[in-house]
């Protein structure tokens, strides 16, 4: 098979003159031309080093350490080019914190229980040229028609018919916006707002990691309705409060969905549960290209070797390998590292151990008697509801789902609730929730509970004020260990689910490029404000 080592992302291109203005990438990629063609013309293209396609000679055998996003992407680009790829997956399925798991439900059919809902971006461009690998036209995907947002005391918004351009996309958001009075708009601090408008990676990390997002946004005295509605939505997609969010990762994924990006707010959802539609399609193909997947297999030691590599322990059994990727969880790569004495050097260790999660969130999805009115939207994102932070209609759009409603003429509806408080009674708290949708939803009030399953989780990576130096590269003290996820850092204006895409690229590259091989082309989201005059004004303001 003939790996698509340069496939585009959503959209085909032709190049351009080159450019040498690019974003500050880790040691091998380097700046290329804007697309051609498609809706954002100034997405960005990194090239890897030059090197040959593939492997030559005895292929070095590399372990993969996690079998989420950023494990399936290095495991990839990896074993495309001839490495002998083992990948471990502590879990019996693939996936990582998008993995799914069957349930029975009590008329003995199957579900599948997943970590909740994820939005699939247009500007995800290395989660979906990954997802092509099965998927080559992302059939599997399907698009919402909007992303709203509703807050109790009434106030509506959403980002279907705002223009996608930067910057009138969020001048266009603002006007239409409810939650944006004309008093409110003139009382803001344009001059603390500058820095959005040119947001830069790590220069933004710099300027405001010392900050919350809820100081940054104290300062901009940006208006108190239009801060719950919309980027309290943001930053609890953190999974943590605005007070204890880093203000750069905030400004970060504003220049991401607003300033940066032409690709706007919308977004795709897959057409059936995650292991389905996504995961057991892209194993298969890694097992196409000889990749070994050992799912159900912890990691219990990584150790490195006295002439280079590392030996990976498993269950009692160990293996020796050239290199290794660490794709894990916050609390996974603290685990490893604590149990590899020798892994790393004493500063590395130190940071890693300084990591921590956040806040446990919640995952509640229940099987009704009956359907949600027709007019309700398959995603609704929420604010101030005592804790629900979304609700999800399922059968809006997955498969799984619409057919049970079909079957049974019910619905399937989850709920999800980001950064709980510590200490609270579960139970309750979930029937505190199902009673938030009954109010949110009237024609559910009266609804039978046929089935419910909850997800109780904390294994997310806290993004907290001044945390961003503690936080690992790609590359580590030792160049046989890699670190990729949404935890690692990188000089690219990435986050969440691209991010974790991303970095797992980034560590293949890295491999091969030691290997004289040529790695994965990269596309990211403008590494700069697109508009020269408000860069200008921001460069002044930080002056």
């Amino acid at each position: 098979m003939t790996p698509p080592y340069d496939d585009a992302p959503d959209r085909p291109y032709a190049p351009a003159p080159a450019r040498d203005d690019g974003p500050a990438a880790a040691p091998g990629p380097r700046p290329a031309p804007a697309p051609r063609r498609g809706r954002d013309r100034r997405a960005r293209i990194l090239l890897p080093r030059p090197g040959r396609p593939r492997v030559t000679g005895e292929p070095p055998r590399t372990a993969v350490v996690g079998g989420g996003i950023a494990g399936l992407a290095a495991a990839t680009a990896l074993a495309e080019r001839g490495v002998r790829v083992t990948l471990y997956e502590r879990e019996p399925q693939l996936g990582g914190r998008l993995a799914g798991r069957p349930v029975t439900l009590s008329d003995g059919s199957t579900a599948t229980m997943s970590r909740g809902f994820h939005a699939f971006f247009r500007q995800y461009y290395n989660l979906r040229g990954l997802l092509r690998r099965a998927d080559p036209g992302l059939d599997r995907l399907r698009a919402l028609p909007d992303y709203p947002l509703w807050h109790s005391t009434g106030l509506r918004d959403g980002f279907a018919r705002i223009p996608r351009t930067p910057p009138w996309n969020a001048l266009a958001f603002a006007a239409r916006s409810p939650s944006f009075r004309a008093a409110d708009l003139a009382a803001m601090n344009p001059r603390a707002a500058l820095p959005l408008f040119d947001v830069r990676v790590p220069e933004v990390y710099r300027r405001l990691d010392g900050l919350s997002a809820a100081e940054l946004l104290d300062r901009i005295r940006f208006p108190e309705a239009a801060r719950h509605l919309a980027f309290e939505v943001f930053s609890r997609s953190f999974f943590v409060h605005p007070r204890t969010l880093s203000a750069a990762e905030l400004a970060l994924m504003f220049h991401i969905y607003f300033l940066g990006s032409g690709e706007g707010l919308l977004f795709d959802v897959p057409d059936e549960p995650f292991p389905q539609a996504l995961w057991e399609p892209l194993g298969d193909y890694l097992a196409g290209h000889g990749a070994t997947l050992l799912e159900g297999r912890a990691v219990d030691s990584v150790e490195p070797g006295p002439e280079g590599g590392c030996t990976v322990t498993a269950g009692g059994a160990a293996e020796r390998y050239d290199a290794v990727v660490l794709a894990l969880d916050t609390a996974g790569l603290r685990r490893l590292v604590a149990a590899s004495p020798r892994l790393g050097d004493r500063e590395w260790r130190t940071r890693i151990r300084r990591l921590r999660t956040a806040p446990p969130f919640l995952v509640s999805r229940y099987w009704l008697d009956r359907p949600a009115d027709r007019t309700r939207p398959g995603f609704l994102a929420t604010s101030g509801y005592g804790g629900l932070d979304n609700v999800s209609v399922l059968d809006r759009w997955e498969g799984e789902a619409a057919r049970w409603a079909a079957r049974t003429g019910g619905s399937v509806v989850e709920l999800h609730a980001y950064a709980t408080a510590a200490g609270l009674h579960r139970p309750a708290f979930q029937e505190l929730l199902l009673t938030r949708l009954r109010s949110l939803y009237p024609e559910l009030r009266d609804a039978l509970v046929l089935d419910e399953h909850h997800e109780w989780r904390a294994d997310c990576p806290h993004f907290p004020v001044g945390g961003y130096d503690d936080r690992p590269t790609v590359r580590t003290p030792d160049p046989a260990v890699m670190v990729a996820g949404d935890l690692a850092r990188t000089d690219l204006p990435v986050a969440l689910m691209e991010r974790a895409a991303t970095t797992g690229f980034l560590a293949a590259n890295a491999l091969l490029e030691r290997w004289g091989v040529r790695g994965q082309v990269l596309w990211t989201v403008p590494d700069r404000g697109r508009s020269a005059p408000l860069r200008a004004l921001a460069r002044l303001a930080a002056g």
